[in-house]
């Protein structure tokens, strides 16, 4: 969401600046993604000044040249070389003075430099509309007013404005803060808890007049109060169609918007000054100058202002005239033949409460995601569609000579009331860990529009208004307490008490925690992804779909980790982070014949450095082996063995593998394919690792209980073989080979050499192993050495027809 900073500035008054204000609008949780300055005029004309031309005269080298000189105030006279055909004597005229930076409408910036134009100085440019960026005209200069002052600075004559366009990731849920007021709201709030000096303008509305007060000429009628529980109204007559005055139309494009006429600019400024849709119907085509509000018979049509031919079902909520032709799709866009055009002379404005559901279940149908759908469907304030109509009636009175006729209608049979909850001191304290003096949460409260209705030393009874639709439970008020009061300044406590108490039983979460630390520990970074994510496959009918998504983003719950932690890599690469490795623990979930399933998965990725680079290892790109050697770490942790390994071909790797065990598919991992890759933009190499983790906790859940053992009294000993192998021969299938022939005295092997190429026959490589034996009862003895790497050898040779080699 955008907002401007003068507009922001209509509803509170504060001197601090546009970074604290960003700073603490974060605080409060309307997170600040950036700020950019925004200038009417590019350049804002800096260097730009009224200048009058006392000579002109004839270039003598070319015939459409003019040669001029110009007074630039305090006589200081400079020569300028003009190819204006407009150029006289006594004009006033815009002059760019030497060392000015101009923005044209057309091409690029450039700077005025002192120069020779067919051999005579030329020390600026008197220039047109187009070369300063404030129009299209290229004719010829502009001629500015004779009564303005030789120096004057140009900006002073067109009143150029600078403002700050604050861009706000908003959550879903703060439907009061999508408007300029709203955000005015909590940063009042915040500020008045923090002691800063800040008003905040109230929101009424004064001098608010009727030019007639016969009765209003158009009829309503409300078919379905539970699809629309309010309906208001104001008729405009005699309104001069045109363009919006310039502060209206800065402000508009500050936060992206293009202006189009004085009407529906209007209409847009009270939505985002209060977050409240407004629609314009050209009241001399409502049919029966009649308004009813329900639904149409299903295959009903209307062509909306896009130009599209809708088909319409009975569900959707409609607006239609007293002839039951619809006009607009309630709360979602306008119809065609209803809306206002160059030719409207009469409106009707209309300012409703619709049910969330039902707008947000019509925008997802049409496919429409509008300005207005994103508000209605999330819930807005009920009780503000009079103030908006009469802030909007007094804008037509005055930006359109329109007359307000007749009384404003409204239809609202059962008031949406506020809700009601309560505050418990104990309760505030035991969340936050913190105790806040009782005086400054009911100041907090105050400043939040939350009223209290009773109170005793425990307890606050409390009205919350209606348009903190995300507001009704205590542990809400809780919240909304935190975030102004600040989270910042929730210390962190220097120490934590508990009581320890040994359990045998081990839990999903303890065992979660171990491998975090051990991932942690590793320099690997945890995330939290969302479980909704897009289709991938639009024929897989085995995902989980959601009924009202809110974006096709958002449409299915997801079936792997990988793409969530795709995006993470790409949002750090994108920041020029070089050492990424990252985990998350989370679910996945499918669709099996009617049955929902859901497993839950530990993914892992590296991609980029696996370390800092440094003078001894400057080139520390991460590998296959860095995260496979990962997952045997954690094997070991949670007491797996006995794996086994075999490729695999699969969509999502280039080149992967699966590690399995009797209880079945451990890991899937591998390097990213480059096409799944080329979708992020990461052009980086990525290895994954996703982690059956219920399995894998079963198995550790169920092993005995590590104990501690004695450190062997008597030395081992270690041999090396150099083994001659046939390429597809792996270091796994000799790692478990050795272990069934020697499993008393061989402790571990270990494959520290691979060498294929030169010297060697076709088809072969070679592996060095190094073997560590050990007694535990007595000093291992060079005949039992000898024996056992006999039997390794003999085993290697018959199973796998190794040969070991001499050099």
């Amino acid at each position: 969401m955008k907002i401007s900073y003068n507009w922001l500035k209509k509803y509170i008054n504060t001197d601090i600046s546009i970074e604290r204000i960003a700073s603490t609008l974060t605080d409060t949780g309307l997170e600040v993604e950036g700020i950019e300055e925004i200038e009417s005029i590019k350049g804002s004309l800096e260097g730009v000044i009224v200048g009058e031309v006392i000579q002109c005269e004839k270039h003598s080298n070319a015939d459409k040249l003019k040669v001029t000189q110009v007074n630039l105030g305090d006589n200081k006279i400079v020569q300028i070389v003009c190819g204006a055909p407009n150029v006289a004597l006594g004009q006033k005229v815009p002059v760019a003075t030497v060392g000015t930076i101009l923005y044209p409408k057309n091409g690029e910036k450039f700077e005025i430099k002192k120069s020779k134009i067919r051999g005579e100085e030329s020390l600026g440019m008197i220039c047109a509309e187009d070369e300063l960026g404030i129009g299209e005209n290229h004719d010829g200069i502009i001629i500015l007013d004779s009564e303005l002052k030789a120096g004057t600075p140009l900006s002073e004559v067109y009143q150029v404005t600078k403002d700050y366009c604050i861009e706000i990731g908003l959550t879903p849920n703060r439907t009061d803060a999508m408007s300029h007021y709203g955000v005015a709201r909590d940063l009042y709030a915040s500020l008045k808890n923090k002691k800063i000096k800040s008003t905040l303008a109230p929101l009424t509305i004064e001098n608010f007049k009727l030019d007639e007060e016969k009765g209003n000429p158009i009829e309503i009628e409300i078919e379905n109060t539970e699809l629309c529980p309010r309906y208001s109204g104001i008729y405009i007559k005699d309104i001069q169609l045109g363009s919006s005055p310039q502060w209206l139309q800065d402000q508009l494009k500050t936060i992206g918007l293009s202006p189009i006429n004085n009407a529906v600019d209007i209409t847009n400024y009270i939505l985002h000054s209060y977050g409240q849709p407004l629609h314009a119907f050209d009241a001399d085509k409502i049919g029966k100058q009649k308004i009813i509000v329900g639904t149409v018979e299903e295959g009903t049509t209307i062509t909306t202002l896009d130009g599209v031919k809708r088909v319409l079902n009975s569900d959707e909520l409609i607006i239609k005239d007293g002839n039951n032709i619809p006009m607009c799709i309630a709360g979602v866009y306008g119809g065609k033949d209803s809306g206002v055009t160059e030719t409207t002379k009469n409106i009707f404005l209309e300012a409703a409460y619709f049910q969330p559901v039902s707008i947000r279940k019509t925008s997802k149908k049409e496919g429409l995601n509008t300005d207005s759908s994103f508000r209605f469907e999330r819930g807005i304030d009920p009780n503000i569609t009079i103030l908006a109509l009469k802030k909007a009636g007094q804008l037509f009175q005055e930006l359109t000579q329109g007359k307000i006729i007749g009384e404003i209608i409204d239809h609202y049979p059962s008031p949406i009331n506020n809700s009601n909850t309560i505050l418990r001191y104990y309760k505030i304290d035991q969340i936050l860990g913190k105790r806040i003096h009782r005086d400054q949460i009911k100041e907090i409260l105050k400043s939040l529009d939350i009223t209290i209705i009773s109170e005793t030393n425990e307890v606050l009874d409390l009205i919350i208004p209606a348009y903190r639709v995300d507001v009704t439970r205590e542990i809400d008020v809780i919240e909304e307490v935190a975030r102004i009061y600040g989270y910042n300044q929730i210390e962190f406590p220097e120490k934590f008490s508990f009581a320890y108490t040994k359990s045998e039983q081990k839990n999903d979460e303890h065992i979660e925690n171990v491998i975090a630390n051990q991932l942690t520990s590793h320099g690997f970074n945890e995330v939290i992804n969302n479980s909704l994510t897009e289709k991938r496959e639009e024929n897989n009918n085995t995902y989980v779909e959601i009924l009202n998504p809110l974006s096709n983003e958002l449409a299915v719950m997801r079936q792997s980790l990988v793409y969530g932690l795709l995006g993470n890599i790409a949002f750090n690469i994108n920041r020029n982070q070089k050492e990424i490795k990252l985990f998350e623990f989370g679910k996945v979930y499918f669709k099996s014949q009617e049955k929902y399933l859901e497993h839950k998965k530990l993914a892992i990725a590296i991609s980029g450095n696996i370390q800092e680079n440094n003078w001894i290892y400057p080139n520390n790109n991460s590998t296959f082996y860095h995260l496979k050697g990962i997952i045997q770490q954690l094997f070991k942790t949670l007491s797996v063995y006995n794996i086994q390994e075999k490729p695999i071909e699969t969509s999502l790797f280039k080149e992967g593998i699966e590690l399995k065990n009797n209880k079945g598919s451990l890991v899937k991992m591998g390097s990213i394919n480059s096409k799944i890759l080329k979708e992020y933009n990461i052009k980086e190499e990525v290895f994954y690792a996703e982690l059956e983790w219920e399995k894998l906790f079963l198995i550790s859940a169920n092993k005995p209980a590590k104990k501690l053992i004695e450190i062997p009294k008597f030395p081992g000993s270690s041999r090396d073989l150099a083994l001659l192998l046939d390429k597809n021969i792996k270091y796994i299938d000799l790692y478990n080979a050795a272990f069934e022939t020697e499993r008393k005295l061989l402790k571990s092997v270990n494959l520290f050499d691979v060498y294929e190429g030169k010297n060697l026959p076709d088809n072969k490589k070679s592996y060095a192993l190094n073997f560590y034996l050990q007694n535990e009862n007595k000093t291992i003895t060079e005949k039992d050495i000898d024996k056992v790497m006999n039997k390794l050898i003999e085993k290697f040779s018959s199973q796998f027809h190794a040969e070991l080699r001499n050099n």
